[in-house]
């Protein structure tokens, strides 16, 4: 069972590894004290379904962590 949670663990974090850097860059930076960055951009399709996807990744990935964390304690 442990053996498991801890294939499924590696799984997950990088699948969130994964996730995260295929996320397009903003390009903001510090241009956001300047008042020259975009505050209210629209979200693209596929930007929207990489977030969805990236969210469950990282609940799949702290649910994992908390499961094995309870069953070595």
């Amino acid at each position: 069972m442990k053996g498991i949670l801890l294939l499924l663990q590696l799984l997950s974090a990088v699948a969130l590894i994964v996730t995260v850097l295929l996320h397009s860059a903003k390009g903001e930076g510090l241009g956001g004290i300047g008042g020259t960055a975009r505050i209210f951009g629209t979200q693209k399709g596929l930007e929207e379904g990489l977030n969805k996807l990236t969210t469950g990744c990282a609940v799949a990935f702290l649910a994992i962590s908390i499961l094995l964390g309870m069953l070595g304690a």
